[in-house]
């Protein structure tokens, strides 16, 4: 099964680049991590914000793989601990199908995003910086493959 982040935004701080290269390496036999970062809307003084996510959305689509299975990561989403998320882990490998997570820009997703996804996942109530939602991301995925795999990473 191959996994793809797919997220709105560029150029993120060091600090964000190095958390998740450390976990997409963790990942890398038993959920291999490709990262497709998609450039911002224009936003702005005279900018149209719904425009913005538009293009955000039209983007977000054109780079999904075909026939894949979709989560969008939404505020409004369900909300799983790191056991759930482990459980859809397993029935996701189960079903075959590629996995795309994905993570919008800073007014959310499209509408059309949305109706795509066949799953929306909310990492809890709290309002999280974009770029600090891939480095939660990559860390749960890992702590997700450690519970199937038995592996004392995770203490619950």
């Amino acid at each position: 099964m191959r996994t793809r982040l797919i997220a709105v935004g560029e150029r993120m701080p060091a600090w964000v680049a190095e958390g998740f290269a450390e976990y997409r390496k963790r990942l890398s036999h038993e959920l291999p991590l490709e990262l497709v970062e998609l450039k911002p809307g224009t936003r702005g003084k005279g900018r149209d914000d719904a425009k913005a996510i538009l293009d955000e959305g039209d983007a977000i689509l054109a780079a999904l793989p075909r026939d894949c299975h979709v989560v969008a990561l939404d505020g409004r989403g369900k909300t799983w601990s790191s056991e759930d998320l482990a459980a859809q882990l397993t029935a996701w490998r189960m079903a075959g199908r590629d996995l795309a997570f994905l993570i919008g820009g800073p007014d959310g997703h499209a509408p059309a995003v949305l109706a795509r996804a066949d799953q929306r996942w909310s990492l809890g109530p709290l309002t999280l910086p974009h770029m600090l939602v891939r480095l939660v991301l990559a860390e749960q995925l890992y702590r997700a493959t450690t519970i199937v795999a038995g592996h004392p990473y995770h203490r619950a």
